[in-house]
C-alpha cells in the first residue's frame, strides 16, 4: 500500500495565457493494487479572479492522473534503478582490489626512482690578487650534450691557471658554420653563475693573436695532474692558451675518488647553460604541447633519442654482446612488452617525418617529431636554419623533461641528459633491450646511472 499525504490545499497548473488554480479538500490519497479511495469534500476552479463550478470527476481524473505518473516514477526508480546503482557500486568496490596490482603496474612505468636532488658542492671562491692576466679560448662544438663537458673542462682549467675565460662561440660540423654563444644561451645567466669562481669576459681581446696563443688539446673530465703536466707549461709559455677538447670515453661514470676540481666541475656542467629566452619559451611550447596530447597519460609522454642518420652510421650492430642502438621497431616492440599502450605519446628526436618512423607509429599512433607540433611562427628560424644546432638544444631539453626518457643511441646524449635528469628528480630513463617473451617489467630496463647511481651527477647531488 502506497499513502500520499499532501500538505496543501491547492494545485496551480498553466496552461497558454490563462492560470487554473484547483482547490481539493481532500487531505489524503491512499492507492493499493486492488483500488484507489479518495475522499473529496469540494472541488472548484478558479480562473483570473473568477471561479467556475466544474464538473468535478474531471479536475479528479486531472489529479489522479499526475498523481499516478508521479507514483509509477518513484516505485520504477526505488525498485530498478537504485538496486542497478547499488549492484554497480557494489561491483566496482569489488573489482577495485582485482584491478589494484595492474593498475600499479600501469603507474610503474611512468613512476620515477627518487626525489628531486640538491646541489651539494661548495662554490670556491677566487681571490683577485690570485687572477692571471692570461686568457684561455676555445669553441662549442657538436651539439649541446658536447657543450655541457666542454664548458665544464674549460672552467676547470681556467680556474687551475687562475685564467680569464673568454666566452665560446658555437660551431657547427660544416666550414662557416657559427653562431654567438648568446644566439642559444643565456649569457647573464653564465657570467653570473661563475661569479668568484672564473673571471669571464664576453669577446676575445684584440691583442691576443695567433702569434701569443698556444692551442693545446684536453680530454674530456680533465685532471689537475693533466693540467698540471700538459697545459700549464703552454700556458705559462705563451701567456695564453686555445682547448681543443676531445673524447676519449663518453662514459660519465663517477670516479671512485672525489677531487679537487668536482665542485668546479659540478657547478660548470650543472649550474651554467640555460637556454636563452626565446629558445626556452620553444622548448616549453613544445612540451606542452606534448601534455596537452597526452591527456589519455595524465599529461605524461616519453621521449626518445632516435636520430636515423646516427643509426645508418652505427649500424645497429652488437658490442661486446649488447647493441648500441635500435631502430624505431625495435624500440616499438621494446616500449610495447613493458606495458606502454597504444595511447602513450611518443617524442623522437629526429626532426622531420621519415617513413622508418612508420614502423613505430603503427605500435603508438600519436609519435610526433619536432616538425609536427612546433608553432608554425617558429619554423622558419628553429627548423628551416641553416644549421641544426637549435634542433639538438631542443631535443636535449625536451629529453631532460620528458617523464620517460628512452636513448636509442649509446652516446653522450644520453650520458649527459641522464646526468641533467637525476639532478632535477627525473630518474626514469628506460634502455631498450631485446625481450624474448611477450612482457617485461620496466624497471628491469633502468639505465645504470640511476640503479646504481654511479653517474657523475651523483657526485655533485645529493
Amino acid at each position: 500500500m502506497y499513502v500520499l499525504t499532501y500538505r496543501c490545499n491547492s494545485l496551480s497548473l498553466s496552461l497558454s495565457n490563462y492560470r487554473f488554480t484547483v482547490y481539493v479538500s481532500t487531505r489524503s490519497l491512499v492507492l493499493t493494487r486492488d483500488a484507489i479511495r479518495i475522499c473529496v469534500y469540494n472541488i472548484g476552479v478558479t480562473i483570473g479572479s473568477e471561479e467556475m463550478a466544474v464538473d468535478p470527476r474531471q479536475v479528479l481524473a486531472g489529479v489522479l492522473t499526475v498523481t499516478m505518473f508521479v507514483m509509477l516514477g518513484n516505485m520504477i526508480k526505488r525498485d530498478h534503478f537504485d538496486s542497478v546503482q547499488t549492484a554497480v557500486h557494489e561491483t566496482t568496490k569489488a573489482s577495485e582490489h582485482g584491478h589494484s596490482s595492474v593498475t600499479k603496474q600501469a603507474e610503474g612505468r611512468w613512476k620515477d626512482e627518487g626525489l628531486a636532488l640538491k646541489p651539494c658542492w661548495d662554490k670556491p671562491v677566487l681571490e683577485e690578487v690570485d687572477e692571471s692576466q692570461g686568457y684561455v679560448t676555445f669553441s662549442l662544438i657538436n651539439g649541446p650534450e658536447y657543450h655541457v663537458s666542454q664548458i665544464s673542462d674549460a672552467v676547470v682549467v681556467a680556474r687551475y691557471l687562475r685564467a680569464t675565460l673568454v666566452l665560446p662561440d658555437i660551431r657547427g660540423s660544416k666550414p662557416g658554420d657559427k653562431r654567438n654563444f648568446e644566439d642559444v644561451y643565456d649569457v647573464e645567466k653564465f657570467i653570473t653563475s661563475l661569479d668568484g669562481v672564473v673571471k669571464v669576459v664576453k669577446s676575445q681581446p684584440a691583442k691576443l693573436s695567433a702569434h701569443n696563443i698556444a692551442v693545446v688539446k684536453v680530454p674530456n673530465r680533465v685532471t689537475e695532474e693533466y693540467i698540471a703536466e700538459n697545459i700549464e707549461p703552454a700556458f705559462r709559455s705563451k701567456g695564453n692558451i686555445r682547448l681543443a677538447t676531445y673524447f676519449p670515453s663518453v662514459n660519465m661514470k663517477k670516479k671512485k675518488e672525489k677531487s679537487k676540481t668536482d665542485s668546479i666541475g659540478c657547478l660548470a656542467m650543472f649550474g651554467t647553460l640555460e637556454p636563452q629566452t626565446e629558445v626556452r619559451e620553444v622548448v616549453d611550447s613544445l612540451v606542452n604541447r606534448l601534455r596537452t596530447l597526452s591527456r589519455k597519460s595524465n599529461g605524461q609522454f616519453v621521449a626518445v633519442d632516435l636520430r636515423l642518420d646516427i643509426l645508418d652510421k652505427k649500424g645497429c650492430h652488437k658490442n661486446g654482446g649488447s647493441k648500441s642502438c635500435y631502430g624505431p621497431k625495435e624500440i616499438a616492440l621494446f616500449l610495447r612488452k613493458i606495458g606502454f599502450d597504444k595511447d602513450t605519446t611518443v617524442y623522437v628526436t629526429e626532426s622531420r617525418w621519415d617513413s622508418n618512423l612508420d614502423n613505430l607509429k603503427d605500435f603508438f599512433p600519436k609519435t610526433y617529431t619536432k616538425e609536427s607540433i612546433m608553432p608554425m611562427d617558429k619554423k622558419d628560424k628553429f627548423l628551416s636554419s641553416e644549421t641544426s644546432e637549435y634542433e639538438k638544444v631542443i631535443d636535449f631539453y625536451i629529453s631532460s623533461e620528458s617523464d620517460v626518457f628512452v636513448p636509442a643511441i649509446s652516446g653522450l646524449f644520453y650520458a649527459n641528459v641522464a646526468g641533467k635528469r637525476i639532478a632535477s628528480g627525473k630518474t626514469r630513463i628506460l634502455v631498450p633491450a631485446s625481450i624474448p617473451g611477450s612482457s617485461a617489467s620496466s624497471g628491469d630496463f633502468i639505465s645504470h646511472y640511476v640503479s646504481k647511481k654511479n653517474h657523475f651527477a651523483y657526485s655533485c647531488f645529493c
